[in-house]
């Protein structure tokens, strides 16, 4: 199983970041915006259009507020498994670090996950940039 793993430093609060992830149904319009281009609720999903023209419908495992943790699950024709998590951790006042893990099978689709994972971390720099001074 493949195991793709980013730890991304920003330069804004934890609560500001952790917001956003867990506002689920906005993911194009607050935390990515960009890379993701529409994003709508289905139930406990949502479908999510990407910038490359892909939709995936992701899941809602879990959403934890005491550990600033989202889970999220795809199940669909390509990936036999699909399992992220997204967790905000403060680094003082006015930083954080955004964990964001995916667990998936086929290992044949990871290097294709890795290269948008990398286009959605520098969305998320976009989505928040250093306060200005």
């Amino acid at each position: 199983m493949a195991s793709i793993h980013n730890d991304i430093p920003l330069p804004v609060p934890a609560r500001d970041v952790w917001d956003a992830v867990r506002d689920f149904g906005a993911l194009h319009q607050r935390l990515v915006p960009g890379f993701v281009t529409a994003c709508t609720r289905d139930g406990d999903a949502r479908i999510v259009t990407f910038a490359n023209g892909s939709v995936a419908r992701e899941v809602l495992v879990d959403c934890d507020d005491a550990r600033q943790r989202l889970v999220y699950a795809i199940n669909n024709e390509r990936l036999m498994h699909y399992s992220a998590s997204v967790q905000v951790i403060a680094d003082g006042e006015a930083r954080c670090r955004l964990v964001w893990t995916i667990d998936m099978l086929p290992n044949e689709l990871a290097s294709y996950v890795q290269e948008q994972t990398g286009e959605a971390v520098i969305a998320l720099h976009r989505a928040f940039p250093p306060a200005a001074a």
